[in-house]
């Protein structure tokens, strides 16, 4: 796994830039001027430490405010990995900036202060990660140096939240649980010797130690075809290989596949990456790949192994988070844009409004802007889809509005 893709989560001031600004500092990923600039803020402002956070709020009504507002990424490498932050924001106004820096994520990092324990922003937190299915949480409980490095605030901490865990229907979701302290850096990169009673990883020392299968759940391969390549020169007059990014699990040369939706079905007999061939393509690669016949893809098409088809339907129920400030109404028309299709949606029906404090459903026939609610969809064609809890890559979409063309709401299909 060459790239680890973290979202982090917590509400105002429990210190999410402060940790990620931490990690750059002693990963010696922050440049020297970066790094002078937070040392000459920090004078200014009267601290007797460096305000880490300054590295990642970079809007000005961010390093006024103290508050993250916009989604900031975040990069830094180390010997092992090499590492993407998402620091997203925490105020429930901001939920749709939340599930946009988390919908990409393999790894998320909650942090709950440790002087307030678990609020009400901790549940929404936990709930949009398990909506977005994000396999490994980080439960970093933070300045401990302002509760004395107490074990027992710890303990009932990470009690509440395991209360809070057992609402989760995503069962195969890995919880751990890290005592920091941000600011002085205990336990970020290096082990906290103030905290003794905790002999378990550092965040760095958690993150460094995933490995794919911590991260990944097993799906079937999906290959949404972006554009068909023919040369049409002397050397390769005859070539015609469809190109795209594969999800899900790997392609072989040999295996049998079916192309949507034309259900035509064909071998694969060579798998191109740039300018060499492979017998085998795994997940995440972006590829070329030929087929044994010559048969009609087009872009919008995708290739599946013939024993793993996914649905075909003209109907979705789905979970949706909304982002625009025109609420979501039934009747309304839209653009569904699923992998590489992109065709006329109809919202058949509003169905009700989740609550992401796990308290339930409340029945609604709106969406607000950063509301998340069960909504019935219509298409104007069949598209090829899974499960969103069974296919992250092929249960998503997003829809545009026709007249803005802006992204008003991600969608998972249920």
């Amino acid at each position: 796994m060459e790239v680890l893709k973290i979202a982090t989560a917590g509400s105002v001031d429990d210190g999410k830039s402060t940790l990620i600004g931490r990690l750059l500092y002693d990963t010696k990923s922050l440049t020297t001027d970066k790094l002078e600039a937070i040392e000459k803020s920090s004078k200014q402002k009267g601290y007797d430490y460096l305000d880490f956070s300054l590295a990642t709020d970079g809007l000005v009504a961010e390093r006024e405010q103290g508050i993250t507002i916009d989604v900031a990424h975040i990069y830094f490498s180390t010997a092992k990995k090499s590492y993407i932050i998402a620091d997203t924001p925490g105020h429930v106004e901001y939920t749709r900036n939340m599930v946009t820096g988390a919908s990409t994520s393999q790894v998320s990092i909650i942090l709950i202060d440790a002087r307030k324990g678990v609020i009400e922003q901790t549940y929404r937190h936990f709930f949009i990660n398990n909506l977005l299915r994000v396999k490994e949480v980080i439960v970093a409980i933070n300045k401990m140096d302002l509760v004395d490095y107490s074990e027992e605030i710890y303990n009932k901490i990470k009690a509440d939240f395991e209360t809070l865990n057992a609402k989760s229907s995503f069962k195969e979701q890995n919880v751990s649980y890290i005592p920091i302290s941000a600011l002085t850096g205990g336990n970020v990169a290096q082990r906290a010797a103030e905290m003794p009673w905790y002999d378990g990883q550092s965040v760095l020392e958690h993150l460094e130690g995933l490995e794919p299968a911590d991260v990944y759940e097993a799906e079937q391969a999906r290959f949404p075809v972006q554009t068909v390549i023919r040369p049409k020169t002397q050397q390769y007059h005859d070539f015609r290989g469809y190109a795209g990014k594969l999800y899900g699990s790997a392609l072989k040369v040999g295996d049998a596949v079916t192309v949507l939706p034309s259900l035509t079905e064909s071998k694969i007999s060579k798998i191109h990456f740039f300018d060499k061939e492979f017998n085998e393509a795994p997940a995440g690669s972006s590829i070329t790949i030929e087929l044994e016949n010559d048969i009609n893809v087009t872009r919008g098409d995708m290739i599946v192994k013939s024993a793993e088809l996914p649905k075909i339907e003209k109907e979705i129920n789905t979970t949706i988070c909304w982002m625009d400030s025109k609420k979501l109404v039934a009747g309304t028309k839209y653009l569904i844009q699923h992998n590489t299709n992109r065709i006329l949606a109809k919202v058949d029906r509003v169905k009700n409004v989740v609550a992401t404090d796990y308290s339930g459903t409340k029945e609604a026939d709106q969406l607000a802007i950063n509301e998340i609610g069960e909504v019935s969809i219509k298409l104007s064609k069949a598209i090829y889809f899974d499960a969103y809890n069974s296919n992250k890559s092929n249960g998503a979409f997003i829809l545009i509005d026709t007249n803005t063309n802006t992204t008003a709401g991600v969608g998972f299909i249920n």
